[in-house]
Formats: C-alpha cells, structure tokens, sequence
C-alpha cells in the first residue's frame, strides 16, 4: 500500500503521524511524507522564503526518521504552491491508494487542514482519504463502517477486511436509510400523511437495510475482526446518524465508500461525506477506487 501523508508544523499534525504510524500495515507498504509551502506575500524576502522552506524540510526529515525507526518504508518531498493543488497533484502521480491529513494545520496550510482545500481533496482525490484526528495515546479500536449496499460501499468494506488492524479491533455496520415519500406527498404537511404509506417505506427501508447488513458481513466473514451492527430507518439526513451513531459508539474511525444511492447518496457523493468528515469527533475514511 503506498501511503501519502500530508504533514506540517502543527501538534495536531504529528499527532496524527504518531497514531498512523502505530497502525499494523500491510507488508511492502510505504510512506511518502509531503510538506507544502504556500507563498505569502508576507514574505517581502528571499531569506523569509528559504526560512520557510528549510524549516519543512527539517520537519519532513524528522518524520522520515521516525516512521523508519518503527520499520516502516518511507521518503519524503517538499512542495512549494497551493496545497490543494499539490497534494491532488502529488497523489496523482505517484499513484498512491491513501492521501492523510491531520485535522488542525498552522500558518497556509491551515486553509488545507480546515477548510475548503480538505473538501476539495476529499472530492477530488485521484485516491481514498483519511482525516486523522489522534489523541494523545489514541488507538484505532472501534471502526464504524456506513454502508448502503452499494458497489462503493462494498469496496470500504473490503478495503477494512484486507488491512491489518489492532488485536481487539471492532466494526460496526452501520447501515442507514432516510424515508423518503413519494414526490406528491412533499408539500403536505404531516397530518395530510397516509399513515399505512409511511409504514410501507419505513418496512421497505428496514428489509434494504437488513440486507445491506448480511452482505456487508458477507465480506468482512474472513477479516477476523468482531462485527456487530446498527440499523437506522429514520427521517433524519444520513450525515446526522452517522455522526451521531459514532458520538453514541465511540467509533475512533469512521469509512465510507465514495458513492452511494438512494437517501444516503449525498453522504458518499457531495457535501454530507465532507460535512462528516469535518465534523466528526474522530477520523474518517472516504474510500474511492483509482
């Protein structure tokens, strides 16, 4: 597995260096530690610049160091541009299958690790994603895996199946279904509802979510890993269970395939995986084929 991790200056940053180097990985993988610098014009001078610029190579050599003494395969680069920009354009070429990033950044790159340059790697990634968020002494424990069923959603789940995790690891199978009524019944108001209509969709969207579970398990049967489940048929935005479901676990990392279908659709597919993963209390995965 070929591992980007996007690192800066920050706590938060070496944080997350420290919680995904103490992951097991699977045999021959590497790292490539990638240090952006943005141009300011705060800098009114070439020696501010090669101060800068200094300054990450340093900070991308000790994290060389460290992932090395724990036997991990690693290099690392210093970039120099818009950090969105870079990043999506690192992964490219290098081809990588994962681009992390730690959650808080410090000086241009915060703009990256907060804001609208995570959402746009988290959309336009040529790669799957992690926004890591570590605690001091944090491990990956509890990993709360939302599915819908679909072709995506089937790949997160063997992307958790293939990869080596922490004795005592958990997944929970999260599968959520928002409501959705027929397009006549949305300008009435909820007395106006037929009662035995909403009963049928909330019956058809638990037997989807069921079956969406057995097949989940179906491919994580052979990880090894302590399954259990959690089925959600409610009329809440699915972004809003997820999170709440992972708050209620504890889930220390959340997955989510890239594209979904049906009510969960905008969670794999536009603005509600962004609003999980930049919201959640604990990291998240958006899992996308190359």
């Amino acid at each position: 597995m070929k591992i980007l991790f996007a690192m800066d200056n920050s706590p938060a940053s070496q944080a997350a260096l420290e919680e995904v180097a103490s992951r097991p990985w699977p045999k021959a993988s590497s790292f490539e530690i990638v240090s952006v610098v943005e141009p300011s014009h705060l800098w009114t001078t070439s020696e501010v610049a090669l101060e800068a610029a200094h300054r990450a190579h340093d900070m991308v050599e000790q994290a060389i160091e460290y992932l090395r003494a724990r036997e991990q395969n690693a290099t690392g680069v210093t970039l120099f541009g818009n950090p969105r920009a870079v990043l999506l354009e690192r992964a490219k070429i290098t081809g990588v299958d994962f681009l992390f990033v730690g959650s808080h950044g410090a000086s241009g790159v915060k703009r990256f690790l907060l804001g609208s340059v995570a959402a746009g790697v988290l959309r336009e990634a040529p790669c799957s994603v992690e926004i890591v968020r570590a605690a001091e002494g944090s491990a990956i424990q509890k990993v709360l895996l939302a599915t819908d069923g679909s072709e995506s959603s089937d790949r997160a789940a063997r992307s958790v199946a293939d990869r080596p995790w922490p004795a005592g690891t958990k997944v929970r199978i999260l599968s959520a279904v928002e409501v959705i009524l027929p397009t006549s019944y949305a300008t009435f108001e909820s007395p106006y509802l037929d009662p035995a209509l909403l009963e049928s969709e909330r019956a058809e969207a638990q037997k989807r979510c069921q079956e969406t579970v057995t097949r989940t398990r179906e491919i994580m049967a052979a990880s090894g890993l302590e399954l259990s489940e959690s089925i959600s048929v409610v009329v809440e935005p699915p972004r809003t269970i997820i999170l709440n479901e992972a708050a209620r676990w504890g889930a220390d990392l959340i997955v989510l395939g890239s594209h979904g279908r049906r009510g969960i659709d905008r969670l794999l597919l536009g603005s509600v995986s962004e609003s999980v993963a930049m919201h959640a209390g604990c990291s998240v995965e958006v899992i996308r084929a190359r």
